[in-house]
């Protein structure tokens, strides 16, 4: 079958193509073909990577004026060639396209772009070619005056016969007019390029001239006068010198590009190929494409791939994709999948063969980076309707040749993707020579992905290690398919369940029922309910431990503050009874140095005796104050405490209960009770807690505490609410991203989505601007995937319009 006619190839390279600038850039996608040599996808996923991160910099790249004008150099080669002024144009623009995106490499850091840069190794520019070109021509296409003294005498000259015709002329117009022989309303016309008065037909003899040309109505002849028809013959003759001037400057212009046409062959044709290269990047971005990690060997590990043209029509429709995850490797080579019709198993599979195509073409795939990929020597698919009316073949035949031909062919480096694997024919023969092409399959160790709604394929995978189920989920409650892949155990086709939901007659259902057993159908039912149980369970525990991990973060910030404002304490009242212990000593010391003073005096015993008196009180004074400090410090430490401790209760804990987390002191209002865990709140912010970790308090005593802090004016600290109001007053609604880097940018929204919804707001702007709108387009893709955001819109014209985007917030 072929592969890409299957997966729609053309219209990738439709979708690629319509980025191109050039032709030639246009012809190099069309010639995009699967590879299968490692170093040459790298290299062109390489370049295509580092183009797409040009293009989402803050740095424009150059990318006007790709002209792709091989054939007009090359056709200068011979000896009697002339460039055109047109062609002189476009090569101005162009080489100037060229020395920019040049400039831009040389220009850049030496480790950045290095597979771009390689590309400009052998281009050899000519930088007085293109001087010598500006020198010449304007970038409207106007040989200019100063290129030449003789061009600029002559049309200086044919300026000033221009002006004298024109002032002539009118003189002639007054006095035909002031004669009567023109109406007073008509004035100077041209007719076959000349200057002409419209004279009445009765008076066409009395002004003597050319007659070029009369009206519809033969009222009006059009007469060149004769006294400016010799200035027009000089006009004529100057026009004739200013061409062959012209030409002569081309020609030498034209000389010094035959010189140097090799070199610039080789220039235009790496222009081409940065347009080429260009045109996959943008085409990537469109589709949030990246290049995910690259093995030698066949394998597949993909997180979130989705196919482009898929997203792109459920985007149409307002809708979006519900990404791949699947995995191929050595232990797991071969995946079969079954699951209900209209389920995404063949999507799946043109997923794989469109995406894993994609790669060993050279271009980005959509999938996360983390993604791990492999080569496959060669891809064998067979999906869809192959029935040939020419070559007399059923649908069943065209499937067994396609089965020949890939048992004939593969081998441990081929992978095969094969859609509802043994249909056309009779179940229990198609079953079997389906189950027996798969075994001889997984013996040669090749690599592929099946869908079936057979049950004795699905028996394979416990059968044989390398062979392993999956199924597409199916919403047993809601009736509805999931459009999720998930490994390790088989799907049901859920027939009964669809029949029943269009209406199919009950009795028949229940006949058809009886006839396979209900025991096959619960089982299968169950299986695939255990499933998506186990899907939404897996969602609820990430989002649990999000909440976990808030509360904890939230916790630890709250006693690193509390533990800092200890230290501070402790750190002041140090501090104070260092000072008052240098008091002291300083006052000792000035009672020593005064009683030696006394001394020295000789003053007598009964004057020292009460001098050493006073000083013993002053000292004892200065004691008692700093012990009364001290004491009044300690009573406020305990007075602090006796407020802030309080009632702890045993009772169970109900809906609008005070708790308190842990040891600490910041109060929570209880909004809802679950099985082991809480809801609290405080100012807003909510939090799910397990019951251990909190205590619940007195609600009396508490409002009686804060009653009593009122009064006396005290409120307590609360770091976690402080930090809060703090972020409150600073809180802007909008945020300008104008000028930033995308993946910063994504950043700084994410953060402002957070602060946002942690104070309660509900709308949000961000400004990021208009500009070639990639920024924009990156912004309100992650919008798109935000859990967070409700909603978004662009901004009402008069207030900014598409350079501000409104978001919307659950």
């Amino acid at each position: 079958m072929d592969i890409e006619k299957a997966i729609e190839i053309s219209e990738l390279k439709n979708e690629i193509a319509s980025y191109c600038k050039t032709i030639s850039g246009k012809e190099l996608v069309n010639k995009i073909r699967f590879l299968t040599d490692f170093s040459k996808i790298n290299k062109l996923l390489s370049q295509t990577e580092e183009m797409k991160d040009i293009l989402l910099s803050l740095k424009s790249f150059p990318s006007d004026n790709y002209f792709d004008i091989k054939a007009i150099i090359s056709s200068l080669r011979a000896d009697n060639a002339c460039i055109s002024q047109d062609s002189m144009k476009l090569f101005l623009l162009s080489y100037s396209t060229i020395r920019d995106i040049l400039s831009y490499f040389s220009n850049s850091e030496q480790d950045k772009y290095t597979y771009l840069k390689s590309l400009t190794e052998n281009i050899v520019f000519n930088e007085e070619l293109l001087k010598e070109c500006d020198r010449i021509i304007d970038v409207d296409g106007n040989i200019k005056d100063s290129c030449s003294k003789l061009l600029q005498s002559i049309r200086e000259e044919k300026n000033r016969k221009e002006k004298a015709i024109e002032r002539k002329i009118q003189s002639i117009l007054l006095s035909s007019k002031a004669n009567g022989y023109t109406n007073e309303e008509d004035d100077i016309t041209i007719r076959n390029d000349r200057v002409v008065i419209p004279v009445k037909a009765t008076y066409k003899k009395q002004v003597k001239g050319i007659l070029h040309d009369t009206s519809q109505s033969g009222q009006t002849f059009f007469i060149e006068p004769n006294e400016i028809v010799e200035l027009n013959f000089d006009i004529k003759e100057l026009d004739i010198k200013q061409e062959k001037e012209i030409h002569r400057i081309l020609l030498e212009f034209t000389d010094i590009i035959r010189e140097n046409v090799d070199d610039l062959i080789k220039c235009y044709s790496f222009l081409c190929v940065i347009d080429f290269i260009k045109a996959k990047a943008e085409y990537a971005i469109k589709i949030n494409a990246n290049k995910p990690i690259f093995n030698k060997t066949p394998k597949l590990l993909w997180h979130q791939a989705r196919h482009p043209f898929l997203e792109q029509a459920l985007k149409k429709n307002g809708k979006q994709i519900t990404p791949l995850k699947i995995e191929l490797n050595e232990k797991d080579r071969i995946l079969i999948i079954s699951g209900p019709n209209a389920g995404g198993k063949s999507v799946c599979l043109k997923t794989v063969a469109l995406l894993q195509y994609m790669l060993q073409c050279g271009l980005l795939v959509p999938m996360k980076q983390i993604s791990e990929t492999g080569i496959f020597d060669e891809i064998f698919i067979s999906i869809g309707d192959e029935q040939s009316l020419e070559n007399d073949l059923s649908t069943y035949s065209s499937h067994l040749l396609n089965m020949k031909n890939l048992c004939e062919k593969a081998d441990k480096d081929s992978l095969f993707l094969i859609d509802e694997c043994g249909t056309g024919t009779d179940p229990t023969i198609g079953g079997a020579i389906a189950e027996s092409i798969l075994e001889y399959l997984n013996s040669i160790h090749c690599y592929g992905v099946v869908t079936t709604h057979y049950s004795n394929l699905k028996h394979l995978a416990l059968e044989y290690d390398n062979i392993v189920n999956g199924a597409m989920l199916f919403d047993t409650e809601k009736m509805i398919p999931l459009y999720t892949l998930t490994i390790g155990t088989p799907g049901s086709s859920f027939a009964f369940e669809i029949a029943q939901k269009i209406g199919l007659n009950k009795s028949i259902i229940d006949k058809a029922k009886s006839k396979i057993g209900q025991t096959n159908i619960k089982f299968e039912q169950q299986l695939q309910q255990i499933e998506v149980e186990k899907i939404e369970l897996e969602k609820k525990n990430v989002l649990m431990k999000q909440y976990d991990d808030t509360l904890f973060e939230t916790i630890n910030k709250y006693k690193a503050l509390n533990d800092k404002l200890i230290s501070d304490k402790s750190k002041i009242l140090n501090q104070a009874r260092n000072q008052a212990k240098e008091i002291l000593e300083n006052a000792n010391k000035k009672i020593e140095k005064t009683i030696e003073e006394i001394r020295t005096s000789k003053a007598d015993k009964e004057q020292v005796k009460d001098i050493k008196i006073e000083v013993k009180k002053e000292i004892e004074k200065i004691e008692k104050e700093i012990e009364e400090n001290s004491v009044v410090e300690k009573d406020k430490e305990q007075e602090k405490d006796k407020k802030t401790n309080l009632k702890i209760l045993s009772t169970p804990i109900v809906e609008n209960d005070l708790v308190v987390v842990g040891s600490e002191q910041t109060v929570f209002e209880v909004v809802k009770v679950r099985k082991d865990k809480l809801e609290i709140e405080n100012n807003g912010v909510r939090l799910i807690i397990s019951k251990n970790k909190v205590k619940k308090i007195d609600k009396k005593s508490y409002n009686k505490q804060l009653r009593d802090n009122k009064k006396n004016n005290e409120y307590s600290s609360n770091p976690i609410m402080d930090r809060i109001n703090d972020i409150r007053i600073h809180f802007n609604p909008q945020i300008d991203l104008r000028g930033k880097r995308t993946e910063d940018a994504i950043k700084e929204v994410s953060y402002h989505i957070d602060q946002a919804r942690l104070l309660g707001e509900r709308e949000i702007s961000i400004l990021h601007g208009k500009g070639d709108g990639i920024l924009k387009t990156m912004i309100r893709d992650f919008l798109r995937n935000n859990r967070e955001v409700k909603s978004y819109r662009a901004e009402k014209v008069e207030f900014g319009g598409e350079g501000i985007t409104i978001v919307e917030l659950n």
